[in-house]
């Protein structure tokens, strides 16, 4: 009799659920089946996102993401890999914005990384902003930013590149920056000439991993950006063939971080929906230079930032 009980019990209060939508009614057909077999071990399963995550939401993130590493003061090497993500936006205002900003950070290697991403976004409307730097108290920074806003067609710097020929030539008193009067003599240090050195063509700051000045040492010994695949990579991606699309598709998932930072930045070039999928996916990466890059690319991919200008390939 109790036993009866009970069970009526339950039965009413499964039909309560029922009508009040706590329970569907698929769900009271499989409480007397067998619960599903357990997934193998080398089965990876993947939880799909509570919902699809539209174009703007993707655009949002992947600035936050670049907004969120340009404010980590606690990792200057973070700020740097976001500012070498930035300058491959091109002209676009927001990224400009968020790169001068950096002009003051307290960091050395992120005012200087933030010198030569102006040079990389080739925005000439940033050069104003950048002469600032000129004055900076660290020959590096002043140096990152005289050879910039030369490449931009600015001759600013003109009287600090000429200290700099100088050598152990007493310094100039006609020098317009004052400030490099004072840091003349550290100027001309062989140890600080090394530094100015390690800044051409921007391959230690602004390579795949947008590593500071004081990773010099682990670049030179790891190769960094100059790597065989990642040299691969650029070269192959001045074509715009359905193969390379292919390839690059395959290497934005490979075990190099470098490699998939390499392939992000070629897909950029691509605005079909299956390469804005793939890039999107690299906001989870565990590396944080292969998801700034991902954001970066995401955003030219996707229409939210107008592809910048690129070079043709040499013939």
């Amino acid at each position: 009799m109790v036993r009866c009980k009970s069970l009526a019990a339950s039965c009413c209060l499964l039909f309560v659920m029922f009508l009040f939508g706590a329970v569907h009614p698929s769900a009271l057909a499989q409480s007397s089946t067998q619960s599903p077999a357990p997934q193998s071990d080398d089965t990876q399963v993947v939880a799909p996102p509570a919902h699809p995550q539209d174009r703007a939401e993707l655009t949002a993130t992947a600035w936050k993401l670049l907004q969120d590493a340009l404010a980590d003061d606690k990792h200057p090497d973070t700020k740097t890999q976001a500012l070498a993500a930035l300058s491959t936006l091109g002209s676009n205002p927001r990224a400009g914005q968020m790169i001068t900003g950096a002009f003051t950070d307290k960091d050395v290697d992120v005012r200087t990384a933030a010198a030569l991403a102006v040079g990389q976004t080739k925005n000439r409307r940033l050069a104003p902003a950048l002469r600032a730097l000129l004055d900076d108290k660290e020959p590096q920074v002043a140096f990152a930013a005289a050879t910039t806003l030369w490449k931009l067609g600015d001759h600013s710097g003109q009287d600090l590149l000429s200290a700099v020929v100088d050598g152990d030539r007493p310094g100039n008193a006609g020098m317009v920056h004052g400030s490099m009067l004072a840091a003349n003599r550290k100027l001309h240090e062989p140890a600080e000439l090394a530094k100015l050195g390690a800044l051409e063509g921007a391959q230690v700051l602004l390579g795949p991993f947008g590593f500071g000045i004081s990773a010099y040492e682990y670049m030179k010994h790891n190769g960094g950006g100059n790597s065989p695949r990642v040299i691969a990579i650029e070269n192959l991606s001045q074509l715009k063939t359905p193969a390379v699309r292919s390839e690059m598709l395959g290497a934005v998932t490979d075990k190099d971080p470098a490699v998939r930072v390499a392939a992000a930045k070629a897909l950029s070039s691509y605005h079909d929906t299956g390469v804005n999928q793939a890039l999107a996916l690299l906001f989870q990466d565990t590396k944080k230079p292969v998801q700034l890059s991902g954001a970066a690319a995401y955003l030219i991919s996707a229409g939210a930032v107008a592809a910048p200008v690129r070079l043709p390939p040499a013939d």
